[in-house]
């Protein structure tokens, strides 16, 4: 009997649909060779949401993702929405299906293999051989805490945030990076600003305390800015970086460029029920609908939901070894520098997708047998 995956597809804005697609098209790869069926929903988040029914998130959206198991997103946002308050700009509709599922957990791993070093903003003596896995919580921090807003007081204008964290919230997060260590090379990077923030005090406390159950993990703490600047300085003394919702999203794009490219990074957002999978980039809406964009994030973005909610490693490690074959032979799209033409967006993802399939009946194929 064939498997059946039910999959939420939530596009978005700008270049969202565009590298959505390109991913399905690898995903209907593995399900012809694994004999499979991905059921696919598409709904509405963002700004499409905001201009379909007045809001980031409809309640169909909701609906779709609750009778999914996993949700694959593309970006949302755009200058067409900026005047829009800030509770109904398209932004809230990811921060509010964040919350409505419960993904406490973003995983965003940004791996620099040595023959495509080169692609890196940074030298690539210094990028090779980097690997970590930013560990992000998703639910707490400033991006949630309130009061929030912008008030006048004194005949003044001002802007308020929060940053709130409750023991439980760093708990969690915690208990999954010490526990993803383990599966690596058992090392903890913590992040915060312990010396200025009362947040960042109790992060660090928390932290340490759960790390006293791991004692085969090494856990170091780095402020934020000292963090920034060995993130660039020495990149492969990184395995896992735990950090606070805020210092997680700004790391993890600064990360993005070690490896050459946003258009490269996927991330996975988990909970214990259901998980979405997104690349870090946004909604790029000045090349929206040329056919440009970068759909690898994207594309990984699935190889991470086959690996975390599917269990299927193998499938997981076809796409990303197909990622990886077609860069080495110099492919790239238009924000990459690099020799020759660019590939277009569709183009890119048929020749992952082609590879894909390629690895795949590799792995199907018995393995001789050695003589002797």
């Amino acid at each position: 009997m064939q498997g059946l995956y039910r999959i939420a597809l939530l596009p978005g804005d700008g270049i969202g649909p565009e590298v959505i697609a390109e991913a399905v098209k690898v995903l209907r790869v593995i399900e012809s060779f694994h004999n499979l069926i991905f059921r696919f929903q598409t709904g509405l988040i963002g700004g499409c949401a905001i201009d379909a029914t007045a809001t980031p998130l409809p309640a169909e959206t909701v609906s779709i993702c609750n009778n999914s198991q996993a949700i694959l997103l593309g970006a949302v946002g755009g200058p067409q929405w900026d005047s829009k308050r800030p509770e109904a700009r398209p932004e809230q509709g990811l921060l509010q299906i964040r919350k409505r599922l419960g993904l406490f957990v973003n995983l965003r791993p940004v791996k620099v293999l040595d023959s495509l070093a080169h692609l890196s903003a940074i030298k690539p003596a210094l990028v090779r051989g980097t690997d970590m896995m930013i560990v992000r919580e998703l639910m707490g921090g400033i991006y949630f805490g309130n009061p929030r807003g912008i008030f006048a007081k004194n005949g003044e204008k001002m802007g308020v945030n929060t940053e709130i964290y409750r023991e439980h919230e760093i708990e969690r997060v915690a208990h999954r990076g010490f526990q993803l260590a383990r599966t690596r090379r058992r090392k903890v990077t913590s992040v915060d600003k312990a010396n200025v923030l009362e947040a960042s005090q109790l992060w660090r406390e928390v932290v340490t305390r759960i790390g006293h159950g791991y004692p085969d993990v090494e856990l170091n703490h780095l402020y934020i800015d000292n963090c920034a600047m060995q993130l660039i300085e020495r990149p492969t003394s990184f395995d896992v970086v735990l950090a606070s919702n805020m210092f997680g999203d700004i790391l993890s794009d600064e990360a993005a460029m070690v490896a050459g490219s946003i258009g490269l990074v996927p991330s996975a957002s988990l909970g214990e029920q259901t998980a979405l999978y997104e690349p870090i980039h946004g909604s790029a809406p000045d090349i929206a609908g040329r056919n440009r964009a970068n759909p690898i994030a994207a594309i990984l973005s699935a190889a991470m939901m086959m690996r975390y909610s599917f269990r299927m490693d193998g499938a997981a490690d076809a796409v990303e070894t197909a990622v990886e074959r077609v860069m080495k032979r110099g492919m790239h799209t238009a924000e990459i520098a690099g020799r020759g033409r660019a590939a277009s967006t569709s183009r890119m993802g048929s020749l992952i997708a082609e590879e894909t399939g390629k690895v795949l009946k590799a792995q199907s194929l018995p393995k001789k047998k050695k003589r002797g």
